[in-house]
C-alpha cells in the first residue's frame, strides 16, 4: 500500500517529467499546437486488447514505457531526425501524464491491474452491474 506522502511525491516527479517533455518539444521546430494534438496518440496502443489481455498489455506497455521514449528521443536528436525526437517527446509526455493520473504499466491479467495498483471502479459487492 502506497502512503499518501509517497503518492504525492511520485505525482510531483511525473509532473516534472511532463514539464521536461514540454521543454524538449520546445527545442524541436514544430508548431506549438502539435504537442496537444499528439499527446493522446499513444493510447491507440489499447487496440491490442482486442486480441486479448496479454497482447493488449504488451502493446500498451511498449508505447507507455519511458525507456522507449528516451531511446527514441536520443536517437532523434543524435541522428537529426526531428520526427523521431518528436515521437520520444510525445511518449515521455504521455506516459508522465498517465502516471500523474494513476495509470501505470499493465499486467497481462487485465487492463485495470497496473504497476501503480488497481484503476477504475472500486469493488462494490452491493452495486448493480
Amino acid at each position: 500500500m502506497m502512503t499518501k506522502g509517497i503518492h504525492q511525491l511520485l505525482k510531483l516527479e511525473e509532473a516534472g517529467q511532463f514539464l521536461l517533455s514540454i521543454g524538449l518539444f520546445n527545442q524541436l521546430d514544430y508548431a506549438w499546437w502539435l504537442f496537444p494534438a499528439l499527446i493522446l496518440l499513444p493510447d491507440l496502443s489499447m487496440i491490442g486488447y482486442l486480441f486479448g489481455t496479454k497482447a493488449g498489455a504488451r502493446l500498451y506497455n511498449l508505447f507507455h514505457h519511458k525507456l522507449m521514449a528516451v531511446v527514441l528521443l536520443i536517437a532523434g536528436f543524435w541522428w537529426h531526425y526531428p520526427w523521431l525526437a518528436l515521437s520520444g517527446v510525445i511518449l515521455l509526455g504521455h506516459s508522465s501524464m498517465d502516471r500523474m493520473l494513476g495509470y501505470g504499466l499493465k499486467y497481462d491479467d487485465g487492463f485495470h491491474h497496473t504497476h501503480l495498483g488497481k484503476i477504475g471502479k472500486k469493488d462494490n459487492p452491493g452495486a448493480k452491474a
